[in-house]
């Protein structure tokens, strides 16, 4: 939702107007550690209250935790505008001065479709039958000496296999600009090793 919103430049209400109900994750993309927030009518929430404790939910001392979620709502906009530009730079170069982003590689293993890059995924297509998608993750994430020997760097990245053709990238709170172009840099690297 918050993803959403920040990307439509819109209040959240705006997306949810027409909902009975709505759930908030508070650690999926605002950075809390845990927690959650149920928002409907009033007899809704009271009977998800009454169901949550019937069925042992609840904590004592949350306090902490709803401290870090209220700090990740102040920051929301701000988090996830920084998430949704990196998330662009990985897949296309926001200007010149700017490494390629993986469509202006032109491989002819990997591609992304911009117009999809919304918020702070990106889904990068896979060209030909290999390698797989669980294949590109495992290179992705392993380390190399030839890797070293070739960019000096040691870079493991954390990619989702989604489809029989697509990896999934997600952009949170804790991903640097600089983050991002060594993810960029270890894609574009394992790609060319594969084509070779």
């Amino acid at each position: 939702l918050m993803n959403a919103a920040v990307a439509q430049d819109v209040e959240p209400s705006r997306i949810t107007q027409h909902c009975d109900s709505v759930t908030l994750c508070f650690s999926k993309g605002l950075g809390a550690p845990a927690g959650a927030v149920l928002a409907g009518c009033r007899e809704f929430v009271a009977e998800a209250w009454r169901v949550r404790k019937l069925l042992g939910g609840g904590m004592r001392q949350a306090g902490v935790l709803a401290a870090a979620a209220r700090l990740g709502l102040e920051h929301a906009w701000a988090t996830l505008r920084r998430d949704h530009h990196n998330t662009r730079r990985f897949a296309e170069a926001p200007h010149l001065l700017t490494p390629p982003g993986i469509q202006e590689l032109n491989s002819p293993l990997i591609s992304v479709n911009l117009a999809a890059v919304e918020t702070n995924i990106v889904m990068v297509s896979i060209r030909g039958g290999w390698p797989s998608p669980t294949e590109l993750c495992e290179h992705l994430r392993d380390v190399s000496e030839e890797e070293r020997a070739e960019t000096g760097q040691a870079v493991s990245v954390l990619l989702f296999p989604w489809s029989a053709h697509s990896v999934r990238a997600v952009w949170h709170r804790d991903i640097s600009a600089h983050d991002t172009e060594l993810a960029k840099n270890k894609l574009e690297f394992v790609a060319r090793k594969c084509q070779e």
